[in-house]
């Protein structure tokens, strides 16, 4: 694995854990974010990959982005920087977790709100306070109403209050509420549901769900029957997984 400057990556067993390292409040910048655009990069080239996990050190997951960094000459450079650093998570073709205690703000609640499945400490607080310094956060525009619906992203957007993981979790943003002392055990239970299935399978299936999403029902399982039969058919974990079945045994994936 490379060595970063302000992450810390470690992977084995069909995990791969990203760790943010700039404490105590993880602020995204721009550096940060270039460290993180290279390593879903790399992340997104490994086969064997069933489920990555972006946690925090330090008292919180992020705090925002540095907005020392969000204004002048250095503003495009930093909306530009942020927009890769999404573009290369969402290539990820594994499952995507984001494991969240502290405060996840601004730029860190994007982040967090990015990836696939969203775990939350019962401490964990999360907002989008942009609003407070004159501008809005465009990922989470994008973003937001697919999940939440546009009313409560006109309330979470335009009143820049923080809310409660549990809230969170009721808007429909956060997946699963942890409790703090068994934060990091739940997590890794949690993740283990991904880590002992096909990679193979999980990336088409994920491709699946990303394109029939927000479609029509019927052209959506049009678009899931085609890239049933023509991509997952095609790999070897699929015949495997249903030969085992009827073979009452254990499959043994491929990834491929």
């Amino acid at each position: 694995m490379k060595e970063y400057r302000h992450i810390h990556v470690a992977s084995g067993e069909g995990r791969a854990t990203v760790t943010l390292e700039r404490e105590p409040f993880n602020i995204l910048n721009i550096e940060m974010m270039n460290e993180l655009v290279d390593c879903f990069r790399d992340l997104a080239l490994d086969s064997q990959l069933r489920v990555v996990v972006i946690a925090a050190a330090g008292k919180a997951f992020s705090s925002g982005v540095d907005v020392g960094e969000h204004t002048g000459e250095k503003a495009v450079e930093m909306i530009n920087t942020f927009d890769r650093l999404f573009q290369a998570l969402w290539d990820i073709p594994s499952v995507t977790v984001a494991a969240v205690h502290g405060l996840a703000l601004g730029g860190g609640c994007e982040l967090a709100v990015g990836c696939d499945i969203v775990l939350a400490s019962e401490s964990a607080k999360l907002g989008q306070p942009e609003i407070s310094v004159g501008v809005f956060p465009p990922m989470a525009v994008a973003v937001f109403p697919q999940l939440i619906g546009r009313n409560r992203t006109i309330e979470w957007l335009l009143t820049g209050k923080i809310y409660s993981a549990a809230d969170a979790h009721a808007a429909g943003l956060v997946n699963r509420v942890f409790a703090p002392d068994s934060f990091a055990e739940d997590v890794d239970e949690y993740c283990a549901q991904f880590a002992k299935q096909s990679a193979a399978v999980i990336a088409v299936g994920k491709k699946a769900i990303d394109a029939a999403y927000a479609k029509d029902a019927r052209e959506g399982m049009a678009i899931a029957d085609k890239l049933y039969m023509e991509e997952l058919m095609a790999t070897a974990d699929a015949n495997e997984g249903l030969n085992a079945f009827l073979e009452k045994r254990k499959p043994e994936w491929r990834h491929r």
